[in-house]
């Protein structure tokens, strides 16, 4: 089996609820994203996706990837997409760095390697662990009233796990965690994502004042060794997001304990075949893991879901259903979710089935 065509797409995805607010004013409207097909001279279809969360979450762009995509499929048309080691190696000798540019890319290969081989990819990825996977939702930055509104509006709609960003004023988001606690059921999960948002100084304030509160500090500063300074101090758990961005990323937090969870974005390591790589062995090592990415919708979660549920449910945290989130569809037999949970859809590959009309015309194209 040789790869024949690949052809990207360009598709804006706005959210249902408008604007999603982090700290110091980073927002954005939507997921600018690309989608990837790959077509295998024996007529299989795989598909991609990877979209950045604007340009000031992870050191990764929209422009960037609509670029770099066209760099990298040449060197891709004639090899085996089922050779996912030998894809991975290839694009990482043509093109250096820019992991997110390879994440789509990588991502098709896995999708045609598991419908060619008539198999779920959660098959691929190690099996299947559980039905569904439990969903957390975001409480996303904003005032104090506002914030504690949409957590109970969460609470009500049957979800259990917050996510409640953090990372500006100290003083402002102590009140904001205060009160969104107040509004949630006892019981109710709470993790607080500063989004590497405060120096260890002002994340030491915060974790002291917020002590009879019961959350998972998750991300608080920008660097692991930064981090690890929090962590001393802390008698809470620790969730690292934006440190990780590599396997010697994972490997330097396991050794110096800097954390007792990781959330593992997809684009952000590379695709697929390095995500799972990370987590099968932060898995042996002893993390919790949520793996999901930095955006995206049908595709991009179908590929979360399988990563997710091939996870060991001890081992898992949560998972999220971006899918969801955006006012724009872009294939069927979507990952169903039901509830607080979400599982895989039936079928080969991601399961989804694209529907190429909805994605307009490629903006790049190459073929034999």
């Amino acid at each position: 089996m040789q790869i024949e065509t690949i052809k990207a797409y360009h598709v804006v995805q706005p959210f249902v609820d408008g604007p999603y607010r982090m700290s110091k004013g980073r927002e954005a409207d939507a997921f600018d994203a690309v989608i990837v097909s790959i077509t295998s001279d024996s007529g299989i279809t795989g598909w991609g996706e990877m979209a950045p969360l604007g340009n000031f979450y992870s050191a990764a762009f929209p422009a960037g990837t609509r670029a770099g995509v066209p760099e990298i499929a040449p060197h891709l048309i004639g090899h085996d997409p089922r050779g996912l080691a030998s894809i991975g190696r290839l694009m990482d000798t043509v093109f250096k760095g820019h992991p997110y540019i390879k994440s789509a890319l990588d991502m098709a290969c896995w999708d045609l390697a598991a419908r060619a081989a008539d198999v779920p990819l959660v098959t691929l990825l190690g099996g299947r662990e559980s039905e569904t996977a439990e969903l957390y939702k975001v409480v996303t930055h904003g005032s104090v009233d506002a914030m504690a509104a949409l957590a109970k509006r969460i609470v009500k709609d049957g979800f259990h796990r917050l996510q409640v960003k953090v990372g500006g004023n100290i003083h402002d988001d102590i009140e904001r965690v205060t009160a969104v606690a107040a509004s949630v059921p006892k019981g109710t999960v709470i993790f607080c994502d500063a989004n590497a948002g405060w120096t260890p100084y002002q994340a030491r304030q915060f974790a002291d004042a917020t002590r009879s509160i019961d959350y998972t500090f998750e991300q608080p500063c920008t660097t692991i060794d930064e981090c690890m300074s929090v962590r001393r101090s802390l008698d809470k758990p620790m969730v690292l997001d934006e440190s990780v961005a590599s396997l010697d990323d994972m490997l330097d937090i396991h050794r110096k304990g800097a954390a007792d969870g990781l959330t593992l974005k997809i684009s952000r390591l590379g695709g697929v075949s390095k995500t799972r790589q990370i987590r099968d062995l932060a898995v042996d090592l002893g993390f919790m893991i949520t793996v999901e990415d930095t955006g995206g919708a049908e595709i991009d979660t179908a590929a979360m879901a399988h990563l997710s549920l091939s996870t060991p449910e001890e081992r898992r945290l949560h998972a999220i259903a971006f899918h969801e989130w955006v006012t724009v569809r872009t294939a069927s037999n979507m990952p169903p979710v039901t509830g607080s949970r979400m599982g895989i859809p039936d079928g080969p590959g991601l399961g989804i089935d694209v529907v190429p009309d909805l994605l307009g015309a490629p903006f790049f194209e190459i073929g034999r």
